[in-house]
């Protein structure tokens, strides 16, 4: 196993025990979907969309809707397909190893965009203004992003391996989703429990299960290392400094 495949082995985005790979709960999710509200026979499309969970609910709630996962990481294609047969959507969502930024369908009702701003060149800007250009007129987009809930500090920035201007603040981002015409309609920010959980779930938690099953592995050592570090620089460094933005936005 390399120093890749320790980082892999630690990533959300391959860790099976989690539904959410943003920190969201349940009940947050919910709140998200309702203020969405798309309506049935509605086209949904979500760029970035990991495994897909977020999109499945959302043609859930509305009655003949279709929904386009597009994601790049194989893994959680594969899980989202999987997911989604297992729950009779097989024929309502559809997932397409493509990069978020070269999706060339527009005309949707609804487009999501969960803490996927990186694969447009321009970040969060370039990814609203795509966002905007993919729904029709009249349509809704669901922007999730990261954004300074205050300002970072050396400790923060080590732990995230961030520039002071790899974020902006909650209102900033907020002006930059209606330089791209579009207007907010709801913005709520994960709350510190949903942020404990997931870092604890999904970045801390599966380095260490796998370090406590497997004790006489030549990379145990690398492993407890990575988790060590990853856990100083969330409770020591960026933790309540930043935050995840989820806007409800019409276009």
């Amino acid at each position: 196993m390399s120093a890749d495949e320790i980082r892999a082995l630690m990533s959300a985005a391959h860790n099976e025990r989690l539904t959410w790979n943003t920190p969201l709960c349940d009940e947050h999710a919910a709140r998200l979907v309702a203020a969405c509200a798309p309506a049935p026979g509605a086209r949904l499309v979500d760029l970035g969309s990991g495994w897909g969970e977020l999109l499945m609910r959302l043609v859930e709630s509305a009655p003949g809707s279709t929904g386009d996962g597009v994601e790049t990481d194989a893994e959680a294609v594969a899980r989202g397909r999987a997911l989604a047969q297992g729950r009779g959507l097989g024929r309502r969502v559809r997932f397409h190893e493509v990069p978020a930024a070269e999706w060339p369908e527009k005309g949707y009702d609804l487009a999501v965009s969960i803490g996927a701003s990186h694969a447009w060149p321009g970040g969060a800007s370039e990814a609203l203004a795509a966002l905007r250009a993919a729904v029709r007129p009249g349509g809704r987009v669901l922007f999730g992003d990261g954004f300074w809930e205050r300002e970072p500090d050396e400790r923060a920035l080590a732990g995230l391996g961030a520039e002071p201007g790899d974020f902006v603040s909650l209102l900033t981002l907020i002006r930059q989703a209606e330089a791209a015409g579009l207007r907010p309609l709801q913005v709520t920010v994960a709350d510190q429990r949903e942020w404990d959980l997931f870092e604890s779930e999904a970045n801390i938690g599966r380095g260490e299960r796998w370090a406590l099953a497997h004790p006489d592995h030549p990379l145990h050592d690398g492993v407890v290392a990575a988790v060590d570090e990853r856990r100083t620089g969330y409770y020591g460094g960026y933790r309540g400094t930043l935050g995840l933005a989820y806007l409800v936005l019409s276009a």
